[in-house]
């Protein structure tokens, strides 16, 4: 693709903005068929790739058939179903029949597509559908660049749709980061809201960049309640070569997967602080060890399924709102119960503006059952990764590479761990620790013990563990540096409450002693 990947991306979003008011549908009619068109593009690309690479072993074209791209973790295209054929197609022909009928060739070879691919293309007209294909032909298809420009099409509909648009979307870097520190080399991952399939796709890539095979190592499971994003995940793996369990169900009620114990990792991006769960339907659920919570929030209900759905070395990540650290009643009783099993591992804040459809912060919560045994299994480590962010747009953000890598890195040498160096982030790894040994440091982590986090009332706040480094007057910002104050106080309260506890039972004994 051209070297500036932003532009080309902003040009596909204009143009598809454009047909979009032109033909006169809804973002959720549009979509569906233009995410269609981009799984052809990206699926007729790694096609062509591994058509190239059997003939240059010495395959006859008569011998190249479905199963020897399907070993290759390759969609099999037919000659009709080729984006070369299509493109061929003028406005004098019936182009969304020919689309209709590609899209059905291609789930006849395929059975993972079976009744996923979009054959509403009839809905457009001719002209539209020609757009649309020669927007997408000249483009210069190097190394992952049109995974990015599908990914940034899932992105883009996700603003365009408002909330709605953000059940099937977790933005790249939050899932990056999430990936980086689960490390799912190998085994069975397993995303309870798994939307377009994002978490696996990151895993997929994750274990690439490792020189090994996703197809081999990895074998996904999701459940999703919505039945087009169930479509477009399917149709995510499909075209990344990895094989999965997709379903859909309501994960509150349902368990299609079996999934207590069964998982290596778990990884998702849950809706936050849903409310009107029918907990009456839960009671003796085995996913809910824990207890279920009294208030008419949802948020520990997801974190009780991410746990229970762990094998006993398992880890898990996800996103989860900020109050859910801090939450009290019978949610601090579950969140106790987690801290003292040991399976507690990192938490990390994030901040504000990195999700298309939600400005608030967030935090990442991370699991590891297999580390209670071990040197770890009495720490937690906090991160707060709020100052790294690249500013993409006046609402965006995003970390960049060296900040993913930088991040990771902390948690790396936390764990005992070599850091990774693939991107330019050493010299900001040394800069915090100079021997490239991990230590506590103000402002960016700490690793707090069971002990300390009991004192602070068994809280999972970041905030109130790592406190505040030297941050550089442009990075001030209203919100996060009220929010940081608020921390900060609830920190002191906190202390305070423990000193007169201690006050009056020194009190307490002097007045005893004197009677």
């Amino acid at each position: 693709m051209a070297a500036d990947l932003v532009a080309v991306e902003n040009r596909l979003w204009a143009a598809a903005d454009q047909l979009w008011a032109n033909t006169g549908l809804r973002p959720a009619d549009f979509s569906e068929p233009v995410l269609g068109l981009i799984f052809l593009r990206y699926a007729d690309k790694r096609f062509s790739e591994v058509r190239e690479s059997l003939l240059a072993k010495g395959f006859d074209e008569d011998e190249l058939e479905p199963d020897a791209f399907q070993a290759e973790g390759v969609v099999y295209l037919p000659d009709h179903a080729r984006f070369s054929y299509l493109l061929k197609l003028t406005e004098g022909d019936n182009v969304g029949k020919a689309l209709n009928e590609a899209m059905m060739l291609i789930e006849g070879g395929n059975s993972e597509l079976k009744g996923v691919l979009p054959r509403s293309y009839n809905r457009l007209p001719n002209a539209t559908l020609v757009e649309l294909l020669r927007l997408l032909a000249p483009l210069d298809l190097g190394g992952d660049a049109f995974g990015k420009v599908y990914e940034y099409f899932l992105g883009s509909f996700a603003r365009a749709e408002g909330s709605k648009g953000g059940v099937f979307y977790t933005p790249t870097s939050i899932v990056r980061l999430i990936v980086e520190i689960l490390q799912p080399f190998h085994g069975r991952i397993f995303d309870p809201a798994c939307g377009s399939g994002g978490m696996f796709v990151q895993s997929a890539e994750f274990v690439q960049r490792h020189h090994k095979s996703a197809t081999s190592e990895l074998t996904v499971y999701g459940t999703e309640k919505d039945a087009k994003t169930v479509k477009l995940a399917k149709m995510n793996l499909a075209v990344h070569g990895l094989s999965g369990d997709v379903r859909e169900s309501n994960t509150y009620y349902e368990d299609p997967h079996k999934a207590p114990g069964r998982f290596d990792f778990v990884m998702a991006n849950p809706p936050f602080n849903v409310s009107g769960v029918d907990k009456d339907r839960l009671k003796d659920d085995r996913r809910f060890p824990l207890g279920l919570p009294s208030t008419d929030n949802a948020n520990y209900l997801w974190i009780q399924l991410f746990h229970s759905a762990l094998s006993d070395s398992g880890r898990a990540g996800f996103v989860m709102a900020n109050s859910a650290g801090d939450a009290r009643g019978s949610e601090l009783e579950i969140r106790r119960k987690l801290i003292e099993s040991g399976a507690v591992d990192v938490i990390v804040s994030v901040g504000s503006n990195f999700f298309y459809t939600v400005t608030l912060p967030c935090t990442l919560w991370f699991f590891d059952k297999g580390k209670r045994h071990g040197k770890r299994g009495d720490t937690v480590l906090f991160l707060d990764a709020r100052p790294y962010f690249k500013q993409v747009t006046r609402a965006i953000r995003e970390f960049m590479p060296d900040q993913l890598e930088f991040l990771a890195n902390v948690v790396r040498l936390y764990r005992g761990e070599e850091p990774e160096f693939e991107t330019d982030s050493k010299a900001m790894l040394k800069a915090k620790f100079a021997k490239l040994t991990y230590a506590d440091v103000a402002g960016l982590c700490r690793s707090a013990t069971r002990a300390e986090i009991e004192v602070q009332g068994w809280s999972l706040n970041p905030g109130r563990y790592v406190g505040i480094g030297e941050r550089s007057a442009d990075a001030f910002v209203f919100a996060e540096r009220l929010e940081e104050l608020n921390e900060e106080l609830e920190a002191l309260s906190a202390k305070g409450r423990v000193l007169e506890g201690a006050i009056s039972e020194h009190v307490n004994a002097l007045l005893a002693g004197s009677a």
